[in-house]
């Protein structure tokens, strides 16, 4: 307790000198603790929007080819259709389910004399694979409607909204599409996320493959062919056997990057990870550089309180205090110093995040959940504290020095 007080009566001796000094340290673990929760936040909101995609998949479709090969001139065009998919299951291992979709633009879509324009889209039973897919009224498009080319649809919310403002289950009444009648088997929640392929699922109309095929007069098109890999296999593997397998059945010269255009969602996904990975560190070296400012500060103030108290250390030394109990007073007093302007700075961050988190969850951002994890507050005090005992070493090296006949001569 002596030694605690005496920490304190030295302190409290220059109040306006300690509370400025405090306030360097406190301002830069303020800092770091909001960088770290909107950095989280930032994270979270972007990957929060990738839920419920397949990142272990790929999407794949026909383009112009850019190389002349076997007889056939560059520039020709081609399609992926329908009885391509089980060739290439039979040439490429990894492969999960293939996901192939047709795209009519947009039709309009009306009941009674409620109407708008909205996209019809042709799927499969497998795209909830791809693409997650909650219900709030029935059900998805099934393998039955698919062999049977059923006139059936899933309609997105937004389309929900507009053609039955009154609310209820629709399932089971009927909607045209253009100059077609479908019956309606299925409404979709609301999107939660922002990646989709084709457009916005809200905004949707989604049929059986085979129906808007035949419908349209596509014969076996395919416009675009997603492919989900096994698990443990890498989507690229997958990617470049599907492409090679194309390329054969097609007749286009092996070397022709350009005559299927793709995505890999395995790849953004990494790159994700690697923004995320960048940021944290552009976030840790902001902070952890204005907390080392702010220990800088800590440092040069005890080195003045070590001169002001020169013929006190004198004094101790003739008395017989030991060089240790000198040093440890002096980083004592520097790491008391910064720990509690440190706690406070964590206290108040997390306090400001608290604020922000319901602000940022009514609001319609990238931003979510900006919270800090209690083992990183942790480690924030553990790095507070050991930049207070370094912000004393260099004055405790410099009251070392100080011998006890020329301390006790000083005026």
């Amino acid at each position: 307790m002596d030694f605690l007080r005496e920490i304190w009566s030295t302190l409290s001796k220059n109040r306006s000198r300690s509370l400025l000094t405090a306030f360097g340290v406190f301002w830069g673990m303020l800092m770091l603790m909001i960088l770290i929760g909107l950095g989280n936040a930032l994270t979270t909101g972007i990957f929060s929007n990738v839920e419920g995609f397949a990142m272990n998949s790929c999407g794949l479709g026909a383009s112009q080819t850019s190389l002349p090969y076997k007889g056939f001139q560059r520039g020709r065009s081609w399609d992926i259709v329908l009885s391509d998919l089980p060739k290439i299951k039979n040439q490429v291992q990894g492969i999960d389910c293939f996901s192939p979709m047709v795209f009519t633009g947009n039709s309009t879509v009306s009941r009674g004399d409620k109407h708008e324009n909205f996209r019809l889209v042709g799927v499969t039973s497998d795209y909830p694979k791809v693409m997650a897919t909650q219900m709030l009224y029935g059900r998805f498009i099934n393998t039955i409607d698919e062999q049977e080319k059923r006139k059936v649809c899933v309609i997105g919310i937004e389309v929900y909204n507009v053609l039955f403002p009154e609310g209820g289950n629709p399932v089971g009444q009927m909607i045209y599409c253009g100059s077609m009648q479908y019956t309606i088997v299925g409404v979709r929640s609301k999107n939660s996320n922002s990646v989709y392929i084709g457009g916005n699922p809200d905004k949707m109309v989604q049929a059986p493959l085979t129906t808007i095929q035949q419908v349209y007069n596509y014969g076996e098109v395919v416009h675009v062919l997603m492919a989900v890999a096994e698990d443990g296999v890498q989507v690229k593997q997958i990617e470049k056997g599907i492409k090679d397998a194309l390329k054969h059945i097609h007749q286009i010269h092996p070397d022709d990057e350009k005559a299927i255009w793709g995505f890999n969602a395995e790849e953004e996904l990494k790159a994700l990870s690697y923004l995320r990975l960048g940021l944290s560190a552009l976030i840790w070296l902001i902070g952890l550089g204005t907390l080392i400012s702010g220990a800088v500060g800590v440092s040069n103030i005890m080195l003045v309180t070590v001169r002001e108290r020169t013929k006190e250390i004198g004094i101790r030394r003739a008395i017989g205090a030991s060089p240790w109990l000198i040093a440890r007073q002096i980083i004592a007093e520097s790491t008391v110093l910064t720990a509690v302007a440190g706690v406070i700075g964590i206290m108040t961050g997390v306090g400001i995040l608290a604020i922000l988190e319901p602000i940022m969850a009514s609001s319609d951002t990238f931003l979510k959940n900006p919270q800090i994890n209690f083992s990183v507050a942790v480690m924030c005090l553990v790095i507070i504290i050991i930049i207070g005992i370094a912000a004393g070493l260099l004055p405790a090296m410099r009251a070392l020095k100080i011998k006890p006949i020329e301390a006790l001569s000083e005026e």
